[in-house]
């Protein structure tokens, strides 16, 4: 890949930089050095968030669970980064820390380089992957990039890592109201083997035990249909596949043809997944008529006798599911396995519908939060455009 470098100078520059001349063009080898990952591999899969030391990715997971090895850290070079051989995903690290894969490089900055500077740059860097290779020798670190001198581009790393400070932030109080959601569930909902939560709201609290029911009394069930041959770029209908609804809605595919529509108030759920799989039984929960047609492997669940927000929190990922996963091979739920399933809910549809607007109402802090952090990350994306010189692929 070749580029042709609009202009060595950015858009925006702190003032104390105006005067200083162009960027200086380098591949990103003359900025960073490159260890293998052998001597810093994690021996055991056993984590537990009890133990102290992170086991990294360079996707987006990136933290894999924690080990309690003691050998083989990463303590003394930070930061770095680390970058994944065959997929070129990149994380900055800045914490001591094993990686899983062997296919993980480590990478330093070299003398008069900002390492947090080059990973921001490698951001910015078009490459696409269109083979299962390696490619930091042989490709990648060949890249040209843009680069000022040590003073701005420690200047443009600390502006940047403001950024990634706020966001931080905001994702830590994500996580707390993640964790107060999860907190109430556990709380609001009876374990197994009782039909008594926990906790409940006090004008309930005489209403006496739960039903205890299945999901085949209380909703009709049909099965989705197939839209392959029917996809299109921008069509009428959103198809709802396993990936629509593992995604939270990311990732989406449209028709015109609606072979099995939803309505709202529906749930849809994932019947199929690989082993140890985190879509199985994930479940959406419809929002607009009309919009939604539901793809074959996922199923559409229309309640009767609930509330469908509090019937959406009582299915989504249940227990019992999960439990079809052998973690050898496919799970694939069958209408009966679904059907089957028990279930226990309120018997006064009051206390069905002042649980569910409880929990919408966290639903809503967390949309929020998440819209919150988004907007920051467009931030920084709009920042890094103006900080950093245009190159275009020719």
């Amino acid at each position: 890949m070749s580029k042709n470098i609009k202009g060595a100078i950015p858009k925006w520059r702190f003032l104390e930089f105006r005067d200083s001349g162009e960027w200086e063009e380098k591949e990103l080898n003359e900025s960073l050095d490159y260890l293998q990952p052998t001597q810093y591999l994690v021996q055991s899969e056993n984590y537990s968030n009890n133990y102290e030391t992170p086991v990294l990715t360079a996707g987006k997971s990136f933290v894999l669970g924690y080990t309690n090895e003691k050998d083989g850290i990463f303590n003394n070079k930070l930061p770095v980064i680390i970058f994944d051989d065959f997929t070129t995903d990149s994380k900055f690290v800045d914490f001591p820390f094993k990686v899983k894969s062997s296919a993980i490089k480590i990478l330093l900055a070299k003398y008069n380089f900002n390492i947090k500077f080059i990973f921001e740059i490698m951001q910015m860097v078009s490459y696409e992957v269109s083979v299962h290779k390696r490619h930091w020798i042989s490709i990648f670190s060949k890249l040209k990039v843009l680069i000022p001198k040590l003073p701005e581009q420690q200047k443009i790393a600390d502006c940047l890592s403001s950024i990634d400070d706020l966001i931080s932030v905001e994702e830590k109080k994500l996580s707390l109201l993640n964790d107060y959601k999860k907190g109430w569930m556990q709380k609001l909902f009876p374990i197994e083997g009782r039909n008594v939560p926990e906790w409940r709201f006090p004008e309930f609290r005489a209403s006496g035990e739960w039903e205890n029911t299945t999901i085949g009394k209380i909703a009709d069930y049909e099965n989705g249909k197939a839209h392959e041959n029917n996809i299109i770029n921008n069509g009428k209908y959103i198809v709802v596949n396993s990936k629509f609804i593992s995604t939270e809605g990311e990732i989406i595919k449209y028709t015109n043809e609606a072979n099995l529509l939803a309505y709202k108030g529906d749930i849809l759920m994932v019947l199929s997944d690989v082993p140890n799989g985190r879509a199985l039984s994930k479940c959406y929960l419809v929002d607009k008529d009309n919009l939604y047609t539901v793809n074959q492997r996922v199923c559409r669940i229309t309640p009767k006798k609930i509330n469908s927000i509090l019937f959406f929190y009582t299915i989504d990922r249940n227990k019992y599911f999960l439990a079809f996963d052998d973690g050898v091979k496919q799970t694939n739920l069958r209408k009966n396995d679904v059907l089957h399933c028990s279930v226990v809910i309120p018997k006064d549809s009051n206390e069905q519908n002042k649980i569910a607007d409880f929990l919408s109402g966290i639903d809503e802090l967390l949309c929020r939060q998440i819209d919150k952090i988004e907007a920051l990350k467009k931030h920084k994306k709009a920042l890094m455009q103006g900080l950093f010189p245009v190159a275009e692929e020719v």
